[in-house]
C-alpha cells in the first residue's frame, strides 16, 4: 500500500498520545506521579496535542476533508466510525480529568475515576484504530492476529517513555514509571517481531488461480496488462518497496524505537538530575523516530489481493 503521510503521522502522534493519556490515568490513581497542577498541564497538554493533531492531520488523506464528519456514521458495520466514536467518547473524561486537575488540583478518589476512564477509552480507540487494518481481508500483512496487538504495544511504548521523560524533566523521577517503560519496550519488540515472522514466514492464501477461479486449469500467468499506463489502483494498492531496503528500515526501526530507548531509560533510571532527564528525553525522541519507521513499513509492505490482476504472482 502508498504510505500516506497523513495516516502515518496519525497513527504515529495517536497512538503516542492515546499510550500517554492511559498511563496519565492509571499511574494517577496508584498515586505513582506529581499530583502537581502545572504537571498535569504539560502532561495533558502534550497526550492532547498529539491526539487532537493525529485526529486532525488523518482528515487530510480523505477526498473529501470537510465531509469527515461523516465517518462517525456508520458505526454499525464500520470500525473507521467506531474509531471516531470512541476518540470522540473519550474526550469527555479526559476533559472531566483534565479540568479538576489542573484547575482544581483535584486527582485523588473520585477524582481519579475520569482518568482511569480516559485510560480505558484510550486503549478502546487504539483498538479501534487497529481494526481498520485487521479487517481488511485482502490485504494479508493487516488481516492477521497481530495487527492489533502491535498497535496497542507500540502505543502503550511511546507513551511510556513519554511520560518518563516528563517526569524527570520535571524533577519528579519516579522509578515505577522507569520500569514501566522498560516492561513496554521489550514487550512492543517481542510484538513486532512476532509480527514480522509471521509476514516473512506465511503466504497470503489468495493467489492469481484463486483471484481468477481458473486454478482448475493450472497455473495462471498474466499475458497482457490491464493498462498501458499506471493508476490509481497500481499507485495506491500496488506499492513495492525492495526487499534489502526493507530490511535496512526494519534494522533502523528497532535500532530506534527499541534499542536505543531501552539503553537510554536504563541510564535516565541510574543517572542523576539533568542527566537522566536528557536521557530519557532522547529516549522519547528516539522512540517517535521509530515508530514513524516501523509505520511506514508497516503500509509500504502491505500488498493488497487486487495486484494479482496486474501480474503479481502473490500478495
Amino acid at each position: 500500500m502508498h504510505p500516506a503521510l497523513s495516516v502515518i503521522v496519525f497513527t504515529t502522534a495517536s497512538g503516542a498520545g492515546y499510550g500517554l493519556l492511559a498511563l496519565i490515568g492509571l499511574f494517577n490513581a496508584l498515586g505513582l506521579i506529581p499530583a502537581a497542577s502545572w504537571f498535569g498541564f504539560w502532561s495533558l497538554g502534550l497526550a492532547l496535542i498529539l491526539i487532537a493533531g493525529g485526529l486532525l492531520t488523518s482528515t487530510a488523506h480523505l477526498g473529501h476533508p470537510e465531509r469527515a464528519w461523516r465517518a462517525v456514521s456508520q458505526v454499525r458495520t464500520s470500525w473507521l466510525s467506531r474509531e471516531g466514536v470512541a476518540a470522540l467518547l473519550t474526550f469527555l473524561p479526559f476533559g472531566a480529568f483534565g479540568i479538576a486537575w489542573v484547575f482544581f488540583a483535584k486527582t485523588e478518589g473520585v477524582w481519579a475515576l475520569p482518568g482511569l476512564i480516559a485510560a480505558f477509552g484510550s486503549a478502546v480507540t487504539v483498538f479501534t484504530t487497529a481494526m481498520i487494518y485487521r479487517s481488511l481481508k485482502p490485504i494479508h500483512q493487516w488481516h492477521n492476529k497481530h495487527t492489533v496487538p502491535v498497535y496497542l504495544a507500540l502505543s502503550l511504548a511511546t507513551g511510556a517513555v513519554l511520560l518518563n521523560a516528563l517526569t524527570l524533566i520535571w524533577g519528579h523521577p519516579q522509578k515505577a514509571v522507569g520500569a514501566a517503560a522498560l516492561i513496554a519496550l521489550l514487550l512492543g519488540y517481542w510484538v513486532k517481531r512476532r509480527y514480522w515472522h509471521f509476514i516473512d514466514m506465511t503466504k497470503s492464501a489468495s493467489t492469481p488461480e484463486s483471484a481468477t477461479g481458473l486454478g482448475a486449469r493450472g497455473k495462471v500467468r498474466l499475458f497482457e496488462a490491464p493498462h498501458q499506463a499506471d493508476n490509481y489502483l497500481m499507485r495506491e494498492m500496488g506499492f513495492q518497496v525492495a526487499r534489502k531496503h526493507a530490511a535496512k528500515l526494519r534494522n533502523i526501526a528497532v535500532q530506534t524505537l527499541f534499542v536505543g530507548p531501552l539503553i537510554l531509560t536504563v541510564l535516565a533510571l541510574v543517572l542523576p538530575g539533568p542527566a537522566a532527564a536528557f536521557a530519557a528525553a532522547l529516549a522519547a525522541a528516539s522512540a517517535t523516530l521509530g515508530v514513524g519507521v516501523e509505520r511506514w513499513l508497516f503500509f509500504a509492505q502491505a500488498k493488497h489481493s487486487v495486484t494479482l490482476y496486474y501480474g503479481a504472482t502473490e500478495v
